[in-house]
């Protein structure tokens, strides 16, 4: 007899006889898909290495700016928490210096000729060579200047003595200091009007 006799008829499905033959199919569907990247893969094995490599040096690149910009935003802050201790020592000690100056102020010449005031200013000269040393600095501002408000405070105005000096400084009460470019204190002055 012929082949197809000797076949037996095929029944219908069922169900799960259905789902198995659906699974087999899409089985071999995806082999053969599997083959064909397979197949693009052996071409150019290295790609998938040097992608890893290239993924690898990123993340090196940005962790190590990231401790770069750490180590610098940590410097800036040690740097300022210093500034900031020495800005409160220099304006406690500002007072003292103020005191020198004034006690000097109303000495008259013959005072500052003996020999113990001599030796006082000796101390004095040395304690503000020690501020200035440490980056103290006066802002040397004096009467018939300009005022200005990002240097000075104004303690009062009087009427000026003089048309020149309206509107500018007539006396300096206290100067003004600097810690490095950083105001620490403004000069107090009394301004012409």
């Amino acid at each position: 007899m012929s082949e197809a006799s000797t076949e037996e008829p095929k029944a219908p499905l069922n169900g799960a006889e259905k789902e198995e033959t659906s699974a087999e199919q899409t089985e071999q569907a995806s082999a053969s898909e599997g083959a064909e990247n397979a197949d693009s893969t052996t071409e150019d094995p290295d790609t998938g290495e040097k992608e890893s490599t290239e993924d690898y040096k990123d993340q090196y690149l940005r962790l190590y700016a990231e401790f770069e910009n750490y180590r610098k935003r940590t410097s800036k802050e040690r740097i300022e928490l210093f500034s900031s201790a020495n800005q409160e020592l220099m304006s406690a000690l500002l007072p003292v210096v103020d005191d020198f100056d004034r006690a000097f102020g109303q000495m008259s010449e013959e005072e500052q000729a003996s020999d113990h005031i001599k030796g006082i200013q000796l101390i004095r000269a040395k304690f503000r060579r020690t501020l200035s040393d440490k980056g103290l600095k006066s802002m040397e501002i004096e009467a018939g200047e300009g005022f200005d408000v990002d240097r000075m405070e104004a303690i009062t105005k009087i009427p000026a003595p003089s048309e020149e000096l309206k509107g500018k400084v007539v006396d300096v009460i206290e100067q003004g200091y600097k810690l490095g470019e950083k105001i620490i204190r403004y000069a107090k002055v009394v301004v012409g009007e």
